[in-house]
């Protein structure tokens, strides 16, 4: 294991790094927003930190960062710990939910600004600002400045400037949230598209699950500062660990239900025959999604073979 202590140089192309979480703890007073997080993010996949409002993910993903320091755990990028390392010497690309874009600059300086950190030469940094700019489909725009863009191209700059310097791990921060519906599921597209062009090991935060469902290869669900899932968005939808993760995943009607230990389970007085086989008395939870209903006439229904 090695603790990165200075800033490589940007090399070309760049290999997507997988990313190590072993207990990672992070307290803001009395709040526990991180509880002993295990987490791994394979090389080259988009995996969604998913879940509500205050749940941790964001926390999550600005240690990964370097943003905030956790209080107790492990991050490695590949071989190396992290954990103390700061933002720049961990060569993350950073998408943040405003874009954070400098207004003062035109759209190729905002691209090449990373590049100049690193002090690449002008010819290379100009021939890798107008490949980002194609790459995003932005060309012809880079003398704009900011204020003259929309949302839509905003954001394009800013993933522009987070890819730019060929980094091997992205991080973005709801970036698409700022957008309009039509506008923002374009993007889900695209920001899928540029992943699987760029190969680049990517974590998104988003508490939209529709999105998350829609972009992810996997999702972790994350609720109260722990980790209560992660798969495969059809596994998670179609398997959920447990009854938040029912109900916060998709849509869906919650039965309760009581087993009383011989496989048998009751919804109110009605057994409901067809169960897993479990041995365990206590009360249980049945999840039914609207597309695995459908309409009958009442005749039609055999109650004795339900």
């Amino acid at each position: 294991m090695e603790l990165l202590t200075r800033l490589d140089p940007v090399s070309s192309p760049s290999t997507a790094l997988p990313i190590t979480i072993r207990g990672l703890t992070k307290k803001f007073g009395s709040l526990l927003a991180l509880d002993s997080v295990d987490l791994d993010v394979r090389s080259g996949e988009f995996l969604t930190l998913l879940g509500p409002s205050g749940s941790g993910k964001t926390t999550l993903l600005m240690a990964i960062a370097g943003f905030n320091r956790p209080d107790s755990g492990s991050i490695l990028f590949g071989e190396r710990e992290m954990i103390l390392a700061p933002p720049h010497l961990r060569e993350v690309g950073m998408v943040f939910q405003n874009y954070a874009l400098f207004p003062h600059m035109s759209v190729a300086e905002n691209i090449a600004f990373p590049l100049k950190l690193r002090r690449i030469p002008a010819k290379e940094c100009a021939e890798r600002v107008d490949e980002a700019l194609n790459t995003v489909q932005l060309s012809g725009l880079g003398e704009r400045r900011v204020d003259q863009l929309s949302g839509g191209q905003r954001q394009r700059v800013a993933l522009a400037r987070a890819f730019v310097f060929q980094p091997r791990i992205l991080l973005m921060d709801e970036p698409l949230s700022a957008l309009d519906k039509k506008l923002r599921e374009q993007m889900q597209i695209e920001l899928k598209h540029l992943h699987r062009k760029l190969g680049v090991t990517t974590v998104y935060v988003t508490h939209d699950q529709r999105e998350a469902l829609t972009m992810s290869d996997r999702i972790a669900v994350i609720n109260h500062g722990r980790l209560v899932q992660i798969d495969t968005p059809q596994t998670i939808y179609n398997h959920p660990a447990n009854s938040f993760v029912a109900d916060f995943i998709g849509e869906s009607t919650m039965l309760p239900l009581k087993c009383d230990g011989s496989n048998e389970l009751y919804f109110e007085d009605t057994l409901i025959q067809h169960v897993p086989s479990q041995d365990q008395d206590g009360e249980w939870v049945l999840v039914v999604r609207p597309e695995r209903l459908f309409p009958v006439h009442p005749e039609q229904v055999d109650t004795e073979q339900a």
